[in-house]
């Protein structure tokens, strides 16, 4: 099943309202890592635990992408996106207002699940929206957005819980979720979907390759460990360098401006190189720029961060714009939640290893090892060469 898109729809529009909500959750998502360190420092965690929170909201964003897909062919796109992001909403109003370990898993879980309805249903309208090779370029602008929420809601959340304690500033996050779900519901049309199996051949971009598909897939899949695994250990690092919160605020919105350069760097990398090419290139350096940071006094990491970004995020516009070309338009809408659905995982799993190996062996080398996850990338990319002849 995939969106199909009519023509009073107009492409700009959709791409403009599903970038913003792309914004809004991937910034909500990307908070939370300026909220465990303040969790560890109240209630007196190990990095097993903050792994454990990581995994408990990105668990259930995983469990609910592929229901989230099936909904919203029942009961429209638009609705669901719009009550995952009211979802969202209530989970870390409820966080905030209990204030407790419980409330907070508890918020965790639900704004998980609500922000489980916004990748696969964001990327099938958009993808619908703009058919043939624009989708590629329509893609890879609607992942960038992600990373302007990425870069504020996580510096506007730390300097209101610097001001206000973290769960007053969760509370201000919940009203911003109440009015992304009122803007979706307000500015975007309700769109049907329906099989368009029964459309010619012609007029669809995009062949079913199964094994270039599952290897894309494998491909993101250690992508997202690596990314997970450096933004679960960052605050940390930055706080052993003698960073204070807003400061580690700081550090995080360069990391991610460097990502949404990255995103739309990547791209253009992309074209000019090709998809193989261009994602060696963002994985090898990936590694050696996480490795050279580990050394860095607090000033020289910081410079260096917007760096990591670039390389660190880069790789994801280049594989979520290439599932078009191996997977017909009638299939794209599940195998979109199942990729998006694949990183959830990943970003469930990957936290709590991580935090078991810190406890363990300590931060430097846990984070030495994450890094390294990268280089495995190389020889599957290489295989999916045949694929682009």
């Amino acid at each position: 099943m995939t969106v199909a898109v009519t023509p009073s729809v107009s492409p700009r529009r959709t791409l403009t309202v599903c970038g913003g909500a792309h914004a809004l959750h991937d910034g909500f998502t990307d908070l939370l890592n300026v909220l465990y360190p303040l969790l560890q420092a109240q209630f007196g965690l190990s990095y097993a635990a903050i792994g454990a929170f990581k995994t408990v909201y990105s668990g259930a964003m995983a469990v609910g992408q592929i229901p989230s897909g099936k909904l919203a062919v029942r009961f429209g796109g638009v609705k669901v996106l719009a009550i995952g992001t009211a979802l969202i909403a209530v989970g870390y109003g409820l966080a905030g207002l209990m204030g407790s370990l419980y409330g907070v898993v508890i918020g965790l879980l639900l704004a998980g699940l609500g922000g489980s309805t916004q990748h696969p249903i964001g990327s099938s309208l958009v993808s619908a929206a703009y058919s043939g090779l624009r989708s590629r370029t329509a893609l890879g602008t609607y992942n960038f957005t992600g990373d302007v929420g990425k870069v504020l809601l996580p510096a506007l959340f730390a300097v209101i819980a610097a001001a206000l304690g973290w769960e007053q500033a969760l509370i201000v996050i919940a009203a911003v979720a109440v009015l992304g779900a009122g803007v979706i519901l307000g500015t975007l049309k309700p769109v049907p979907l329906h099989d368009k199996g029964d459309e010619p051949k012609a007029a669809m971009a995009g062949q079913d390759r199964p094994w270039a598909y599952w290897l894309l897939f494998s491909i993101h899949i250690a992508d997202d460990l690596v990314r997970t695994g450096f933004m679960i250990f960052l605050p940390f690092l930055l706080r052993d360098k003698g960073a204070d919160l807003p400061t580690i605020g700081l550090g995080l919105s360069l990391t991610f401006a460097g990502g949404a350069a990255g995103k739309l760097v990547m791209g253009w990398v992309g074209e000019k190189l090709g998809v193989v090419p261009s994602v060696i290139l963002t994985e090898v350096a990936t590694t050696t720029l996480i490795l050279m940071l580990l050394p860095l006094s607090l000033p020289l990491a910081l410079v260096l961060l917007p760096a990591v970004g670039l390389m660190l995020n880069g790789t994801s516009s280049v594989l979520y714009g290439t599932i078009p070309e191996f997977v017909s338009p009638e299939k794209r809408t599940h195998a979109f939640a199942i990729f998006y659905t694949g990183g959830s995982v990943a970003g469930a799993t990957g936290p709590l290893v991580s935090g078991f190996l810190g406890d363990a062996v300590g931060l430097p080398i846990a984070l030495s090892a994450v890094a390294c996850i990268a280089l495995t990338t190389v020889p599957m990319v290489w295989a999916l060469r045949p694929a682009f002849r």
